[in-house]
């Protein structure tokens, strides 16, 4: 496949209003707020979106918007996320339709526990279901599967699948699929966990998936260009920075404190789909602390 993952990819939030209409201008304002920072790419409907939240005829809507949006200035990305092998399946058979998808992101079933060969063959069936280049969503802390580094080597093999992105936080889990797939041409790893990014990048990671890039983007995009250019230190500064408002995140139900931190600096994507509840005020001083301390607010 000729598509290569790279550079900051943000799963970017699913702005919605009060009674939970998309805000396609809210989000049409938070694309330009990332391409106007540098961000590489974009990425709908993954965890950070609330996938899970939504039907595939809202999803195709802000595809089509995402498209428009964007403007070729950024790869988009799309998720491809279900519970069984025909749901994901169907979901990447839709997205192709759209049409103007770089890649596909496809979570581990949530839910049912799976052997290593159920999670392989899961892949490999919806490689066969779509065209498109996939890249394997490792999310173990949320779905409680995982798709080990042997298990990621085999699957390099299929000509559609093109890399793996890590949020395990399991740092060896990450360089085991670096250095098990390093000699296979056009497979890459994206890191998933912003506070590991620049150890990513020193072991040959393509990039990151960065949740915290919706708010702090250019500290984002800091850590990729300036260790590409190799200015180290400063790739480290930065990392440090991403790093606090990703502890941050541990305030409330993912992804609500990204969703705040918008609010507190001017981007209002509304409030996450219930059951998850808003911060405490308490929860929200603290937060504004933090994008003090960042630089991202006064």
């Amino acid at each position: 496949m000729s598509f290569t993952p790279k550079g900051i990819v943000v799963p970017i939030v699913t702005p919605v209003t009060a009674d939970g209409q998309f805000n396609e201008a809210a989000y049409r304002d938070l694309i330009e707020y990332l391409a106007s920072n540098g961000i590489h790419g974009v990425f709908p409907f993954g965890t950070t979106g609330e996938f899970y939240a939504f039907d595939l005829g809202f999803y195709t809507h802000i595809l089509e918007v995402t498209k428009d949006a964007v403007r070729g200035r950024m790869d988009i990305y799309a998720g491809a996320n279900d519970i069984t092998t025909k749901g994901a399946a169907n979901i990447a058979k839709a997205v192709e339709k759209v049409g103007g998808i770089d890649a596909l992101s496809v979570l581990t079933p949530m839910f049912v526990s799976q052997t290593q060969y159920e999670v392989s063959e899961y892949y490999r069936e919806i490689a066969s279901e779509t065209s498109l280049p996939i890249i394997i969503y490792n999310n173990k802390p949320k779905t409680n599967v995982t798709v080990e580094p042997v298990t990621v080597a085999k699957l390099a093999e299929i000509d559609n699948i093109i890399g793996v992105k890590d949020s395990t936080g399991d740092m060896t889990n990450t360089e085991e699929y670096l250095r098990l797939t390093r000699g296979i041409p056009g497979f890459h790893v994206m890191m998933g966990r912003d506070t590991l990014i620049y150890a990513a990048l020193c072991y040959g990671a393509a990039g990151a998936i960065a949740s915290c890039a919706n708010v702090a983007p250019r500290i984002a995009v800091d850590i990729y260009e300036n260790f590409k250019a190799g200015k180290f230190a400063e790739a480290l500064d930065a990392q440090f920075k991403l790093s606090a408002l990703r502890i941050a995140t541990n305030k409330g139900t993912f992804p609500v404190t990204l969703k705040e931190a918008l609010k507190l600096i001017g981007h209002d994507c509304g409030d996450c789909v219930k059951p998850i509840q808003p911060l405490s005020d308490a929860q929200r001083a603290e937060l504004r602390e933090v994008l003090v301390g960042m630089g991202l607010i006064k």
